[in-house]
């Protein structure tokens, strides 16, 4: 009796295991076959490369609220939280399209990338100073630090600052390319002054922060949406484009009628700032999408020459 007890509990250990051993094999086939059908959507959707910043909203709205999907395309956001993690995956064909700024743009043509503008974003930079290092105008920058990106409209905006106010001493322009790293670098006190864009801007003002600088004073518009041409030589994403611009110009008609703070939520999630934060933001204006002014384009050029 007990050999037969015995065998009886070995027949449903090795009856259990092998189910089990089925059953991980099965789950294993499942992942594996889950894997390679997202990998294959992943691949057809149009991808997009973004940054936590406010030209971004109307694409943060319609992945967000599936108004992209609703108008017949499927896109993919890459977020990221610099500029520089998108240029790598522009180069390297990961994505179709990225958020950027022209200066940038420009000199991944000249790198060898052939690029698409399709439109023209209202992207603004602020050179804030940091209230503890008590530097309230751009000739005091003398001798401090200030977190730009290389290559970029920031790194422009820095040279104008300095430029214009002939500092006594050298300003350092530190490479900070994290946008959410620069801001936090201001606010602890690690950083004597940061050109950021909006919402950080606004954060940065919240905390008493000084402005010593605003682009949308100036009169050059350096933000855009740019795409790969190699992409955009296929008809299905040239189809992609048409239907993700279409929703694009939708989102800018809903934000102009609506208000930033109407998208308060999406804008804490992809942004990262808090309700307090989207409530000072200023007043913005979203225009449709169109190719940037000729004269931005010969700027961003000219800066490469």
């Amino acid at each position: 009796m007990k050999k037969l007890f015995l065998y009886a509990i070995l027949l449903g250990l090795t009856v259990a295991l092998g189910a089990c051993g089925n059953s991980y094999e099965e789950r294993m086939k499942r992942t594996a076959k889950d894997q390679k059908r997202l990998a294959q959507e992943d691949s057809a959707a149009l991808k997009i490369a973004t940054t936590p910043t406010m030209d971004c909203l109307p694409l943060f709205i319609g992945a967000e609220d599936s108004l992209f999907q609703q108008a017949g395309v499927d896109v993919h956001l890459r977020a990221r939280n610099s500029q520089i993690d998108g240029d790598t995956l522009i180069e390297g064909g990961h994505v179709e399209g990225f958020v950027t700024d022209l200066i940038r743009a420009e000199r991944l043509k000249k790198r060898g990338t052939a690029l698409r503008y399709v439109a023209a974003t209202d992207l603004n930079w602020q050179i804030v100073s940091n209230r503890v290092a008590r530097v309230k105008e751009l000739k005091q920058l003398s001798d401090k630090m200030i977190a730009m990106t290389r290559y970029s409209a920031t790194d422009y905006l820095a040279g104008l600052a300095v430029d214009s106010a002939r500092p006594k001493f050298d300003v350092y322009r530190i490479q900070i390319n994290d946008v959410k790293i620069r801001l936090k670098m201001l606010l602890n006190n690690e950083m004597d002054a940061i050109v950021i864009p909006e919402p950080q801007a606004t954060a940065a003002r919240l905390n008493n922060n000084p402005v010593l600088m605003d682009s949308q004073g100036k009169k050059f518009r350096l933000g855009v949406i740019a795409f790969r041409e190699k992409a955009l030589k296929d008809k299905n994403r040239q189809k992609q484009l048409a239907l993700f611009l279409k929703v694009y110009n939708n989102m800018c008609d809903s934000i102009n009628k609506n208000g930033v703070g109407h998208y308060a939520k999406i804008i804490e999630k992809y942004m990262g700032v808090d309700g307090k934060t989207v409530k000072a933001l200023p007043r913005m204006t979203y225009r449709h999408a169109a190719p940037p002014r000729p004269t931005d384009v010969v700027l961003a050029q000219r800066y490469w020459n």
